[in-house]
């Protein structure tokens, strides 16, 4: 786990890309601090920061030359296959043990094809000096993240913003339209950032660019993949699901330091260290622990790490120890989220502990339908009765209803207004922090079309869409959107805060392919997560199994009205003030809050706060 940079420019500004990408390499010291490399050559300059996990000697320094000089490799990420690979490539002249080697071996034979064949997590650019072109390319979940500019003087890239910044080709802008979809949202969503000029390379897709020609992006995979119908019964989805998730646990194990779990005690994160166990590891986990009950989660986590003779680590702090890290989560933030500062706790004790590399539960509620999304999804279904009212009768319904001074209200309006009631129409709105209604009373710019609403119209244009069941469906929008923009995001910049990689079993790529495919009858959940849990065999003690979904609560609403009200007073007065809000509205939002009016939740200024906090950081215009 690494980060990279790179510039590949016009000629006229060939003389300021070491200093430029060397600018870019220090931006991104957390991520690496093992290592730094920066290569030179003409018009393309490539530069890399090294967390060593395989092969820790300086064998694996970067940026990599192929054992003939063509290509040059900057890498950030694992490749979990690299063994299988590099005994399938025979005889290449390798001068290392890492996964980066093999990889360019692999490019070097296979070309842009070699992804296919890759099984991990990973952002690749790759220079090829016979030719003249940079090579770039995405895992297949967007796992790691890839932000590139390009204009006129050329293409610029790294794995996080504010290296891009650095390289002094970008003019800091907020991007009007992506600040609609942060408001809804709490985040931007791919390829857009919140930056104008900004982008991040798509999930599944690579981007080749060549001088006198546009970058050309294309996808390498999909979510959206023809499906060949299986049948099977319960029992063997069951087998099938555990073969799958034990190899994928299995594969992420491959490490030449010390490495452990982030155990919250519930059902993911417990299957992860249950199967951790199975194979034979000797397992670390870790534990944020509270003393006020209401916040705590911990015995359901020493249920597990008894179970499976883990080396247990709880991290004892009280609301007001966590309350004093979120000024340093703040500052780690590369993009700005409506959340992150759990994983930023959490992965600076993981990395105080000695580990560097530490597996996650993310992604179990979204491959196994364990939000309460999923449900409300198939009752929707069932309600799409509905739809033969005549819509102007559903239009007045949804007035009464949206009239109500609750989110809530306000989106079973939003839904019911729909030109037709369904749970994919009714998607897009399910997730919104800030409703439509509000999005126009807080902007004084106009609004944007909706992306998630664009991104479901076309997926219902997709026969590959079309073919999955209706849980699927909602793990691909799950997936897609909240997982990918809000959840990878997070744990990528929180984690990588503290030099720590994290991987995520439940997104290996032929596990999730196998899940989404399997029929609602078999994977609706009438227990928590109950396809999983059974497929497990009896691993999970029922404690842990049947325990109340809890999340990682904390006392947000009270510190924002208390600990932190001058300093979020301050950042929303300063938000108010800028050109994009109406002011009023913003200071009657905050008001509403610190009167306790009930129906204002915390995570709506919060995602405000945390914005100008970050605009500021980061001298945006």
């Amino acid at each position: 786990m690494c980060g990279l940079t790179g510039i590949y420019a016009s000629q006229s500004s060939a003389a300021e890309l070491p200093r430029r990408v060397e600018a870019m390499n220090a931006a991104l010291a957390h991520r690496g601090p093992d290592d730094a490399g920066l290569w030179h050559e003409g018009d393309i300059a490539l530069g890399h920061r090294r967390l060593s996990i395989i092969d820790l000697s300086s064998a694996g320094h970067q940026p990599m030359h192929s054992a003939d000089g063509r290509y040059v490799l900057v890498f950030n990420g694992e490749i979990y296959n690299y063994r299988a690979l590099r005994a399938e490539l025979g005889e290449y002249p390798y001068r290392s043990q890492t996964d980066s080697e093999v990889l360019l071996a692999a490019y070097a034979r296979w070309g842009v094809h070699c992804l296919s064949r890759l099984q991990g997590m990973f952002a690749i650019a790759v220079w090829d000096r016979a030719r003249q072109s940079l090579f770039i390319a995405r895992d297949r979940l967007g796992i790691k993240p890839l932000y590139y500019h390009q204009n006129a003087a050329g293409l610029a890239f790294a794995s996080e913003i504010r290296a891009l910044l650095k390289s002094g080709l970008i003019e800091p802008r907020l991007c009007q339209s992506a600040l609609v979809d942060y408001l809804r949202y709490q985040t931007v969503h791919t390829p857009d950032t919140i930056l104008e000029g900004v982008k991040m390379l798509p999930p599944g897709h690579y981007m080749v660019a060549a001088r006198g020609q546009s970058a050309d992006i294309k996808p390498y995979w999909s979510l959206l993949r023809p499906m060949t119908p299986v049948t099977r019964s319960r029992e063997e989805w069951k087998r099938e699901i555990l073969r799958a998730f034990s190899a994928a646990v299995e594969k992420r194990l491959v490490a030449d330091v010390p490495f452990g779990a982030f155990l919250s005690g519930g059902i993911d994160s417990s299957a992860v260290v249950a199967l951790m166990a199975a194979s034979g590891a000797k397992v670390n986990t870790f534990n944020v622990s509270f003393a006020e009950e209401a916040y705590s989660e911990a015995r359901y986590a020493r249920v597990i790490a008894r179970k499976f003779k883990t080396e247990h680590h709880e991290i004892h702090l009280s609301p007001r120890e966590f309350l004093a890290l979120i000024p340093e989560a703040l500052r780690s933030m590369d993009h700005p989220s409506g959340d992150g500062p759990n994983t930023y706790v959490v992965s600076k004790a993981t990395k105080a502990a000695g580990i560097s590399m530490a597996l996650s539960g993310l992604g179990g509620d979204e491959l196994f339908a364990g939000y309460a999304i999923f449900a409300r999804a198939a009752r929707l279904e069932r309600w799409r009765g509905l739809n033969a009212l005549p819509r102007r009768a559903r239009s007045a319904a949804a007035r009464l209803i949206g009239a109500v001074p609750t989110i809530a209200a306000q989106k079973v309006g939003d839904i019911l207004a729909e030109e037709h009631v369904s749970a994919l129409s009714a998607y897009p709105h399910n997730r919104q922090i800030f409703t439509d209604r509000q999005v126009t009373e807080l902007l004084a710019i106009p609004s944007a079309e909706n992306v998630v609403t664009q991104r479901m119209q076309r997926w219902k244009e997709d026969a590959a869409f079309d073919d999955l069941p209706l849980l699927g469906k909602i793990s691909v929008a799950e997936m897609s959107t909240y997982m990918q923009d809000v959840l990878l995001r997070d744990t990528d910049q929180m984690s990588m805060a503290h030099a720590l990689e994290v991987r995520v079993p439940f997104l290996d790529h032929e596990l999730v392919e196998l899940v989404l495919q399997i029929p609602d009858a078999i994977k609706f959940p009438h227990s928590p997560k109950q396809l999983l849990v059974e497929s497990l065999d009896g691993l999970l003690p029922r404690e842990v199994v049947h325990r109340r979904k809890m999340g990682f609560t904390l006392p947000f609403r009270e510190w924002m009205r208390g600990e932190l009200r001058q300093f979020c007073a301050e950042r929303l007065a300063a938000l108010g003030a800028r050109p994009w809000f109406r002011a009023e509205a913003v200071s009657r939002l905050w008001q509403e809050l610190l009167s306790d009016n009930r129906s204002v939740y915390w995570s709506r200024p919060w995602v405000l706060v945390v914005l100008e906090d970050w605009l500021q950081r980061n001298q945006v215009m």
